[in-house]
């Protein structure tokens, strides 16, 4: 990626409203760089049918999310074959025959990281206290308590302060001998909205409780915010953006006057400690693939790594903190070639190709979704870079995901109670790319969307929609319903 950096002071509204100045952000100067985001037009581009670039798969079958990169070849593709298989299958309790594998826990959300992204896909929230919550987590913070919190947030190394018996997430599982940290409930209310021309919908608002708690009372501080998983495909593409090319479509005092702002998340780098362009997770707190996966496999399923190297046990765990551990010799329980493995196979699970991108109705959705505001946050296609660091498969591939990639206020319908992440505030969320959002169902059999999977279908994802995004929900409100379907159509294309 492009290494020409200035180091600047950035000011955000953090805690309590007060201003917390994270000095020493490092911003691209962007006014000397030219950024490569494409002009797309609303009228058929035959481009966008092959929205993955030259790596985009043809299947379109429930498998359509598991197929590998188009232009991976011959060694390459065993790699994908193995970081798949340390991707679904599960992990077990160290200690165990299959040294490779163990170390599972002791507290946990899943045992494998297909268990949440199913077939690679979306996952989606419980549907009531009963459900298993196997595919959304919970994250926890608490407001800052005292100066070494501060001190923490405003120098940025820490994305919050975590709630001090259960920690930055919520674990309902764990290994035998071991309490889980209690259940994950949620019940559900009604919110309508009407459309101008009188129809109803009926939205659904979770309410999330955690309850059967082992490990005492929850920080009266504490802030909830729970994420179901997201879509494996076109990761790597995503990381072969330019970070000038999201950056530049910041707009921090909206001097387009649009109502849109849009800002970069500075994320802290596990490596090397510097803050970076964050780009991964619902608030872009994640940097890179691998700081991703190494996160999920030590916070969603209780694994060291040496990017990660403790257990995800807090103080007062005791029986966490004694669980026998799947380290071999000093090192942690995910070796960097399983890491570098399941790094590779996330960065090549293709896009699926697109379907009907030149029917007349879906042409005029698509028109629709440009007239109403929303490529300005979804901003439609790219070119990634030609640095030499990325794969060369990778480079200088023109894609289709529809996202900037930059968080944005979604109004306070979807804020997750004052979590913080980083930059990210409780109603700010990275805008979700929209690739592959029509196949869903095909892949993961339900159409629920939104951080918190409240969405049962496209339209009420767009019917939540509010902050920034409020000027593009009304204008849809104010759609006839021959123009609502066209704009699901193009959206179900996708």
């Amino acid at each position: 990626m492009i290494k020409k950096r200035i180091q600047k002071e950035v000011t955000v509204n953090r805690i309590k409203g007060a201003a917390v100045s994270l000095a020493f952000i490092p911003l691209f100067n962007i006014q000397c760089l030219q950024a490569d985001v494409l002009n797309v037009s609303p009228e058929f581009d035959q481009r966008e049918v092959r929205q993955g670039g030259d790596n985009t798969t043809t299947t379109l079958t429930n498998n359509a999310f598991s197929k590998p990169s188009t232009l991976l070849k011959g060694s390459h593709r065993a790699d994908f074959k193995v970081g798949n298989s340390f991707f679904k299958n599960p992990w077990v309790v160290a200690p165990a025959s299959t040294d490779a594998r163990d170390g599972l826990g002791a507290l946990f959300n899943v045992n494998a990281c297909q268990s949440c992204h199913i077939k690679d896909g979306r996952g989606h929230a419980p549907i009531d206290a009963s459900d298993r919550a196997d595919s959304m987590l919970i994250r926890l913070s608490i407001l800052p308590q005292n100066k070494n919190h501060e001190d923490l947030l405003r120098s940025g190394k820490s994305s919050s302060i975590a709630e001090p018996n259960y920690g930055g997430q919520f674990q309902d599982q764990s290994i035998f001998g071991v309490k889980p940290e209690g259940r994950i409930a949620v019940t559900w209310e009604t919110v309508e909205v009407r459309f101008s021309d009188g129809e109803i919908v009926q939205l659904r608002k979770p309410h999330f409780e955690l309850t059967k708690l082992a490990y005492g009372d929850l920080h009266p501080d504490t802030k909830m915010s729970p994420r179901v998983a997201s879509p494996m495909i076109g990761l790597g593409l995503l990381e072969a953006i330019d970070a000038k090319d999201i950056i530049s479509q910041q707009d921090l005092n909206d001097a387009s006057n649009n109502g849109i702002s849009g800002k970069a998340n500075w994320v802290v780098d596990a490596k090397t400690g510097d803050l970076v362009l964050g780009r991964f997770g619902w608030k872009a707190g994640q940097p890179s693939l691998e700081q991703q996966g190494a996160g999920a496999f030590n916070g969603d399923m209780g694994l060291t790594t040496s990017l990660f190297i403790n257990e995800n046990c807090t103080s007062v765990q005791t029986d966490c903190n004694n669980a026998i551990s799947g380290a071999r010799s000093g090192g942690p329980e995910v070796s960097d070639l399983i890491l570098d493995a399941v790094t590779f196979y996330s960065q090549n699970l293709a896009v699926p190709i697109r379907r009907d991108a030149d029917n007349p109705e879906v042409l005029k959705g698509k028109a629709l979704f440009y007239r109403s505001g929303c490529k300005d946050c979804h901003t439609p296609a790219y070119t990634t870079t030609s640095d030499s660091a990325i794969d060369k498969h990778l480079r200088n591939q023109t894609i289709f995901p529809y996202s900037d990639m930059l968080l944005h206020d979604m109004g306070e319908g979807l804020t997750d109670g004052g979590h913080t992440e980083f930059l990210a505030q409780g109603n700010e969320w990275r805008t979700p790319p929209l690739w592959g959002i029509g196949l869903t169902e095909t892949v993961n059999g339900h159409t629920e969307f939104l951080h918190d999977g409240r969405a049962r279908n496209l339209m009420e994802a767009v019917l939540w929609h509010g902050g920034e995004a409020e000027e593009s929900k009304q204008q849809v409100l104010q759609m006839s319903k021959q123009e609502r379907q066209q704009l699901v159509l193009f959206l179900n294309s996708l």
